[in-house]
């Protein structure tokens, strides 16, 4: 948990009577998803969850990854792993990429203007066909015995992410395929010994996205904004059950 935290802040908070555009994250669109009372505490009033651990390895697979695919980038042509795939494109080429990649200072943004609300989010990876169609791309690591997939329940925030990615690029004018690729390592722990060097089998998994339900979640999203009523808590919300739970002993 940051040293930082406060439980408490008053900046970038949304104000029904601004006329700036307030910025929204992707990951802010999944809270509302999640949970709507949480959501509002943490944009309206500035109650935000406590963060959770950094995932230390996790990011450094997507920062190696993400030095390995732009060595084909530079080259335009395709990874070894897209061959394999039978996957027809190469890694996208564009000045903004690093831009796209920066979740926390800038990603990839669209002002919804009915709502003025500035959605942005940061990605992984594009790649590119060879008739200029654009593929979403989303790294993903993780170590268990079984072979990775994106069946689980808990997976939809995955089907989600990709989605919203889609849909921002879409608004920005590009021709996106509702193909989208997630690139799963899988750490390997069946060998035996460590020898300071960790193996991992690296399956790309296709997800063809729909990203129509954005539009209505985004009307839902405002409206909660602009309210002065605090909404009713997730159905499956942890922090609102713990909250809950310590009101009842307390």
């Amino acid at each position: 948990m940051s040293k930082y935290y406060t439980g408490r802040k008053t900046k970038n908070l949304f104000d029904p009577k601004s006329k700036s555009p307030f910025r929204l994250s992707r990951s802010k669109i999944e809270l509302f998803m999640n949970c709507p009372r949480c959501f509002y505490l943490d944009r309206r009033l500035g109650v935000g969850q406590p963060p959770g651990y950094a995932f230390t390895l996790n990011s450094a697979v997507d920062k190696l990854l993400k030095k390995e695919f732009d060595i084909y980038r530079e080259k335009q042509t395709a990874h070894p792993l897209m061959e394999k795939n039978g996957i027809k494109a190469v890694p996208f080429k564009h000045e903004k990429l690093n831009l796209w990649r920066d979740a926390l200072h800038g990603g990839i943004e669209y002002l919804h203007t009915p709502t003025n609300l500035l959605f942005c989010g940061g990605i992984d990876d594009v790649w590119v066909s060879p008739d200029g169609q654009l593929f979403i791309v989303d790294y993903k690591s993780t170590s268990k015995e079984e072979e990775v997939n994106i069946d689980a329940d808990w997976q939809i925030s995955y089907k989600r992410q990709m989605e919203i990615y889609q849909w921002l690029f879409r608004r920005n004018a590009f021709n996106v395929s509702s193909t989208g690729y997630f690139v799963y390592c899988n750490g390997l722990t069946d060998r035996d010994e460590f020898g300071a060097k960790l193996d991992f089998n690296i399956k790309i998994i296709p997800y063809i996205g729909d990203d129509r339900w954005i539009e209505g979640v985004i009307l839902d999203i405002h409206k909660c904004l602009m309210r002065d009523i605090i909404p009713v808590s997730g159905q499956d919300c942890d922090f609102c059950k713990y909250t809950e739970g310590r009101k009842s002993v307390e």
